[in-house]
């Protein structure tokens, strides 16, 4: 009988898990509670325009990750190559140091990273369902959606949300071991910045030396700028369009402004720190909230091996402790081998 395995999230760990397990002789599902992959690593269309608006690009840091961007994942690769500055808490803008790495997209955003490890594979890929309830039974899993309703029988289950959110998928766990309350313990003290993004578009261009400002001593209430015009073929020429992260301080303390209120503030803000009144009147706007952008550790990974003795996996940034979409595809593709060796 072939193996089944179910990967919860169809974000950068879940479909790197996916790819990795595409050789392996199981059954692979994949369950995703919104109706897009790719998770933080997401990409918005309006006007012309193609943006990234959580995760900005890809870096090249990750040897493994790299080479397969390079030689699987290469159609419409784009390298934005303008180098990223740095600003501290009075917005004082200074060149940034030259880095190594690539900062990779696609022409169609970085969404179709996700898209593209999926293709590879025969995963089959359930969007717009919210796995709430996994339930160990005879030695496999079964999972329950909201509704109480069973997605099927597993000999695997690889879990990629959020910490927090897979801390609560194992609180609601019908499993009565001690190991269950361990995992969930380790997993929910895993610390998350809130970070808003609000994107910013203008019908002319700006003349700038950067791609990116980031913010290095963490007291400026924009976090990270970016300009996505600097990405082929995500822009119309003679038009700019701003990707701002207000910081997590500021996100959480503005969380539930409206989205007038929020876009406002933020053109100002942008405005103030480039220097350029016309920044404060963007001719359209968009914005999302991201309650759980970056982990900053990891959890105890002792405890997270534990659980493959019972089919159980984990992968994400917060498994690797570092909010980087290289990261989570690492993770992800170390969790997808470790379950092919073990089935």
């Amino acid at each position: 009988m072939t193996d089944r395995v179910a990967i919860v999230g169809a974000g950068a760990a879940g479909a790197a898990a996916a790819y990795a397990l595409r050789d392996a002789a199981a059954e692979v599902t994949v369950f995703e509670k919104s109706r897009d992959t790719c998770g933080r690593a997401a990409t918005r269309r309006q006007h012309g325009c193609t943006y990234d608006y959580g995760a900005n690009y890809v870096k090249s840091t990750d040897d493994a990750v790299a080479d397969l961007v390079e030689s699987t994942l290469e159609e419409g690769l784009v390298d934005v190559t303008d180098p990223v500055w740095t600003f501290d808490a009075d917005g004082e803008i200074s060149a940034g140091r030259e880095a190594d790495e690539h900062k990779w997209t696609y022409t169609d955003g970085i969404a179709e990273l996700a898209d593209r490890l999926f293709a590879r594979t025969d995963a089959a890929v359930t969007l717009n369902t919210r796995v709430a309830t996994p339930i160990r039974d005879a030695g496999r899993w079964e999972l329950a959606d909201d509704a109480g309703d069973r997605l099927g029988r597993f000999d695997a289950v690889l879990l990629t949300p959020p910490a927090p959110q897979t801390a609560d998928l194992l609180g609601a766990a019908n499993w009565e071991l001690a190991l269950c309350r361990e995992l969930r313990e380790a997993i929910a003290v895993v610390p998350y910045r809130t970070i808003l993004s609000v994107v910013l578009h203008y019908p002319f261009e700006l003349d700038l030396p950067y791609y990116a400002l980031v913010n290095t001593d963490k007291e400026h209430d924009v976090g990270w700028l970016s300009r996505e015009e600097c990405k082929p073929g995500h822009v119309p020429e003679g038009e700019s369009l701003l990707v701002v992260q207000p910081s997590p301080d500021w996100s959480v303390d503005h969380y539930t402004d409206t989205p007038v209120e929020l876009s406002e503030q933020v053109a100002s803000m942008a405005a103030d720190l480039l220097g350029n009144d016309r920044l404060a009147d963007p001719d359209w706007t968009d914005h999302k909230h991201w309650r759980y952008a970056l982990p900053d550790r990891a959890p105890e990974t002792d405890v997270l091996s534990a659980a493959a003795d019972y089919g159980l996996y984990f992968a994400g940034d917060w498994v690797a402790g570092e909010g980087r979409v290289h990261a989570a595809v690492s993770s992800g593709l170390a969790a997808g081998e470790r379950i092919g060796r073990d089935l």
